[in-house]
């Protein structure tokens, strides 16, 4: 449970603080040293090792796009079936 905790920890700062150099180290320990399902997530980081280690080190994200096509598809899920394409595409484009 101490590794676990340990792994876990580890992992939280590599996101936290940009350090993505450090997750395959991260994932060969994982692999090695960690309980059954901390080993599926290490193999499953380690499919897409170049976009995974992408994620903590570029400065780049797509937080701001991903807020927008939720808020857009919270807003067609509540009028679907209510009103006609052109209100939804008012709401759509006039709030913030």
């Amino acid at each position: 449970m101490t590794q676990a905790c340990d792994l876990a920890r580890a992992f939280s700062d590599v996101v936290r603080h940009r350090r993505g150099y450090l997750l395959l180290e991260w994932i060969r320990q994982a692999e090695q040293d960690a309980p059954k399902a901390m080993k599926r997530f290490a193999g499953f980081l380690r499919q897409d090792l170049d976009a995974v280690t992408a994620g903590p080190t570029l400065p780049w994200s797509s937080g701001v796009v991903e807020g927008s096509v939720n808020r857009v598809k919270t807003l067609k899920r509540a009028m679907y079936g209510r009103a006609a394409f052109e209100l939804l595409r008012t709401r759509i484009l006039t709030q913030p």
